[in-house]
């Protein structure tokens, strides 16, 4: 009779470890296993080779605006899903006190040629002023062809102006920088063989350097688009102070024609994932959407994560990879998206 309990009781302990082995087993492959979506077939599971998670972000990146300097907003001439050039006007800062410099240097400049014409020099001499004032004039037309894209940029967003003034505007621009830069050219190659300028002449140089230098802090307080794009974000009201120590940028912007993912790999998996790899996308908000991706940069270097909330210690090491989308439909920036990296005979 104990015999046969102490067999039962045996069989009992056998079986509960086997259903303890099975469990183990099944939740170790559901952790090695990505999260499933209606639309996978379950054959492709054993594929996958990496994952990651990452965000969705424009083909350019997010560029993140600043100022150059310190300065109350005047102006924001541009808000959110405004499409923007390369160059166009984004906000103007307070200006008047630059104003009222480039008027004076302008004066100075106007001053310090006056005396200079009085004087007799050489032939060669003559031809280097003529240059001189070639150039000086072509600046200040750049100048003017640089407000004059700024004054229509601003009509067309206000519903006064039209594309076509815009383009017009932005070709002279193109047209006056080109001729600029020629006429330094031609200005070099004439003061190599002129001789050493008189007291006059040096003196009109300083006034016009500074003139320069008048112009270009003036023209620190339009803020322009680096780049053409998309505004995502505004982050400037008109009075408020601005300053290139704010942690927050002015603008975030972006060229919207396609997007990419950008996304943080264990540097255990770096040496399964290349260049041109197929990535299988899955965005969180969007549950049963998965999209083909390509991996498109890996970075050269490995650093600790930049998650936030985790301690140096806590961080793996990760690179930075970015992998090219072949859809973007209703997808937005900033979208979070899982990333699992296929072999590319799983993918064919």
């Amino acid at each position: 009779m104990i015999t046969a309990k102490v067999k039962a009781a045996s069989s009992a302990i056998v079986y509960l470890s086997a259903l303890a082995v099975l469990a183990m087993s099944g939740a170790s492959a559901n952790a090695q296993a990505p999260p499933r979506s209606g639309t996978t077939n379950p054959a492709e599971e054993q594929h996958w080779l990496a994952s990651a998670e990452g965000r969705i972000e424009p083909l350019t990146g997010v560029i993140r605006v600043a100022v150059p300097v310190v300065g109350v907003i005047d102006e924001v001439l541009v808000k959110a899903n405004d499409n923007v050039f390369a160059g166009e006007p984004l906000i103007r800062l307070a200006d008047q006190e630059f104003r009222a410099r480039l008027a004076a240097a302008s004066a100075a400049v106007a001053l310090r040629k006056r005396a200079r014409d009085k004087e007799s020099v050489s032939s060669q001499a003559k031809a280097r002023r003529k240059a001189e004032d070639a150039v000086a004039e072509a600046e200040a037309a750049a100048s003017e062809a640089q407000s004059l894209v700024d004054k229509v940029a601003v009509e067309r967003r206000s519903g006064r102006g039209a594309n076509a003034d815009v383009d017009a505007a932005r070709s002279g621009l193109k047209r006056a920088q080109d001729r600029l830069k020629i006429l330094r050219g031609e200005l070099r190659g004439i003061e190599a063989d002129a001789p050493l300028p008189t007291v006059a002449e040096g003196q009109l140089n300083i006034a016009r350097s500074e003139l320069s230098v008048a112009q270009a802090s003036l023209d620190r307080m339009t803020i322009r688009a680096p780049t053409g794009g998309t505004i995502l974000q505004i982050n400037a009201k008109a009075g408020e102070l601005a300053s290139p120590s704010n942690t927050q940028p002015l603008v975030l912007l972006g060229e919207l024609s396609a997007l990419r993912v950008r996304a943080e790999v264990d540097e255990r998996d770096l040496g399964k994932i290349r260049v041109g790899q197929p990535v299988l996308v899955r965005p969180a908000a969007l549950r049963g959407r998965e999209i083909a991706g390509t991996v498109s940069f890996i970075a050269p270097l490995v650093e600790a994560e930049r998650t936030d909330g985790l301690s140096q210690r806590n961080k793996t090491d990760v690179a930075e990879v970015l992998v090219d989308l072949s859809e973007q439909a209703s997808l937005t920036v900033g979208m979070n998206v899982e990333l699992y990296f296929r072999e590319e005979s799983a993918a064919r």
